[in-house]
């Protein structure tokens, strides 16, 4: 796998993938959206990936937005098929089986702010700023943030976000729900892998359905969630990773899970 724009490692069953436009500031251009496709791919199917941290390269930007100087030249179609490849990819990144983080360490803005609502866990940069200011170009948010803002803000923040092209700084991202924590800027990275770390030491099965059940539930009614979680639960009984959890804890001893 060549990337130009990405980098990525894994180590201790957790993926690092960093967007490395700096000059860009970090700008999703097709290519990057392209090369992101295809890290979530072969991270779905590595075994050893049992978690995922996204941040972006440089001091200034997580992710700045898409990449104007791109769009710019672009037809209706050919922007319409811009938004749906980055929807596509997005849902790729919040469909993984394994839990991912955004570390969100300067400017995510537009597709940035997407990116990181893609993510199960946002941490956040006290340099970072979030907004969706594309109705300062005339546009729309593209890559989801219409829907995502909404289910992570509630309807009338997301509309006051949107409509008027907020930008928030990280203690506001905190405060309305965008992220988790706030933390020193040399503090982030350390703490979104040591979170990822400790998700990766559990059973990477149980982490797979969790996540599920709580993505599909949030759709359903309580009583269709719990059901939907009764059957989670049963299914995981019949996984080799239950049975070494149990026994571990009866021999207080650490557990060896190997996702089967």
């Amino acid at each position: 796998m060549e990337l130009q724009n990405l980098l990525w490692q894994v180590e201790d069953g957790v993926g690092l993938l960093t967007v490395n436009r700096p000059r860009a500031l970090n700008a999703l251009d097709g290519r990057t959206i392209g090369e992101l496709a295809q890290v979530l791919d072969a991270a779905a199917l590595d075994r050893s990936v049992r978690a995922l941290v996204l941040t972006g390269a440089g001091e200034k930007a997580f992710v700045a937005g898409a990449d104007i100087s791109e769009m710019a030249g672009l037809s209706p179609l050919e922007a319409r098929r811009f938004a749906e490849a980055g929807q596509r990819t997005f849902a790729r990144l919040e469909a993984l089986p394994i839990a991912t983080i955004a570390a969100v360490n300067g400017f995510a803005l537009g597709g940035g702010c997407e990116l990181a609502m893609a993510c199960d866990l946002v941490y956040a940069s006290e340099a970072a700023r979030f907004g969706q200011p594309e109705v300062n170009l005339g546009l729309l948010p593209g890559f989801g943030g219409t829907q995502r803002l909404a289910r992570r803000v509630g309807l009338m923040r997301a509309k006051e976000m949107i409509l008027s092209g907020e930008v928030v700084d990280a203690a506001r991202a905190k405060a309305i729900g965008l992220a988790l924590e706030v933390l020193a800027p040399e503090r982030l990275l350390p703490h979104a892998l040591g979170v990822a770390r400790k998700i990766a030491s559990r059973g990477p099965l149980a982490v797979a359905a969790a996540k599920r059940v709580m993505q599909v539930g949030l759709d359903m009614d309580l009583a269709a969630g719990c059901a939907l979680e009764a059957e989670a639960f049963g299914l995981l009984f019949g996984s080799a990773d239950a049975g070494e959890g149990m026994r571990a804890f009866l021999e207080k001893r650490a557990t060896a899970f190997k996702g089967a």
